[in-house]
């Protein structure tokens, strides 16, 4: 079996950004709302703070620490959430952090593009349904290609870009929204195709192209532009995996506001080997390292199950109850993955939502050296 590889997604809303000024106001970043965060229930574990403090992730000394700490306990790449809406959007902390770290070389990189609106909810209120699009999501057929030639020559071309089976990774977030952004399955199936043959003709060998999956079912009812069951088996992905396990059973709704970590990880499990066996191509799973949506929602108003984000119950995790996921993420990947062995993890620094390896004051080091130890045993 070949080394089995770990991706961390990573949120970069902990730097400036001009677009999130013109909103909040000069100097603001999401740890504004970390620093006003409470407990909303008995036994919540709010405010979560960060051991290292509220640092700026665009400055290169700073991601240098991150990429030492994330190598060091066993993490071969992050993958940037990626935005664009007419242009880049919280791109600093890549282009200036990451790639301006003494370091990078140490480690890989690569981009799953966040194709959603980008809704202030920074925080927001108990009216769930209306809050204000501050960018809307408008990529078409017709002005993609410029997207795909940005993402070539930015970072697909960096000698540090990750690559799987040989060819650089490219995940898309909300697969059916993009199927209907495109204009349905087939045109986005060539779109897909332009995207590849505008690699080889930049010298690279094509791209490894991964669709964010929910479940095998024919829909999910957070997208419904077409069935899942009839675009994962006419795009051609290369391989499938998931941003998190959040609301993807019933364990999310049973007992407000409190999720069972385990519980929710072994309903995800049976998840990720039906997928395994059943997509048309490799289906990657993904740890969850924890979840706490609420230092996004108003904090002066009631928190209680709408059931919609971010009012939606907290699952509060421990180092050993990650750990043990971990385990069995490697062990599922060794039982249905042996030629393709890679699992994701949900997330390097989620702060606001409350999954995050990033050490913090209550486990400092913890979840990372658990981290570290299941795959030393693997």
């Amino acid at each position: 079996m070949k080394k089995i590889q770990t991706a961390v997604y990573y949120f970069p809303n902990y730097h400036v950004d001009p677009r999130n000024e013109a909103v909040h106001g000069q100097g603001w970043t999401e740890w504004e709302l970390m620093k006003v965060a409470r407990p909303r229930f008995e036994g919540h574990d709010q405010p979560k703070v960060p051991l290292w403090g509220y640092e700026d992730e665009a400055d290169p000394a700073v991601m240098a620490k991150k990429i030492d700490v994330a190598v060091e306990h066993g993490v071969d790449a992050f993958v940037f959430d990626w935005y664009w809406y007419e242009g880049p959007y919280l791109e600093r902390c890549l282009k200036e952090g990451f790639l301006g770290a003494p370091n990078n070389d140490k480690m890989k990189f690569a981009l799953m593009w966040a194709n959603h609106d980008w809704k202030n909810f920074h925080p927001g209120g108990r009216d769930t349904k209306n809050y204000p699009i501050n960018f809307p999501w408008s990529t078409r057929r017709e002005t993609v290609g410029y997207v795909w030639d940005y993402i070539i020559e930015n970072f697909m071309t960096k000698p540090n870009y990750w690559r799987v089976d040989g060819l650089p990774y490219f995940s898309i977030y909300a697969v059916n929204r993009f199927i209907g952004q495109m204009g349905g399955v087939e045109a986005t199936a060539e779109v897909l195709a332009e995207f590849r043959e505008k690699a080889v003709k930049a010298g690279l060998p094509g791209i490894h192209i991964g669709g964010i999956w929910f479940d095998v079912l024919d829909s999910h009812p957070a997208y419904s532009e077409c069935p899942q069951a009839d675009w994962a088996n006419k795009l051609g992905f290369s391989s499938y995996t998931s941003y998190n396990n959040c609301c993807t059973t019933d364990e999310w709704f049973r007992n407000f506001p409190h999720i069972d970590y385990d519980k929710a990880a072994e309903e995800y499990y049976q998840i990720a080997r039906k997928a395994m066996t059943t997509l048309p191509a490799p289906y990657h799973p993904v740890v969850t390292a924890g979840w706490d949506s609420t230092p996004r929602c108003t904090q002066s108003e009631v928190y209680d199950a709408k059931p919609s984000y971010p009012y939606l119950g907290v699952m509060q995790p421990t180092p050993e109850k990650f750990g043990k996921a971990v385990a069995e993420t490697v062990k599922i990947l060794k039982e249905y993955a042996a030629d393709n062995p890679i699992f994701f993890i949900n997330a390097w620094n989620e702060w606001t939502e409350g999954s995050y390896l990033e050490p913090d004051t209550r486990f400092g080091m913890a979840v990372l050296e658990a981290l570290k130890k299941e795959l030393a045993l693997q």
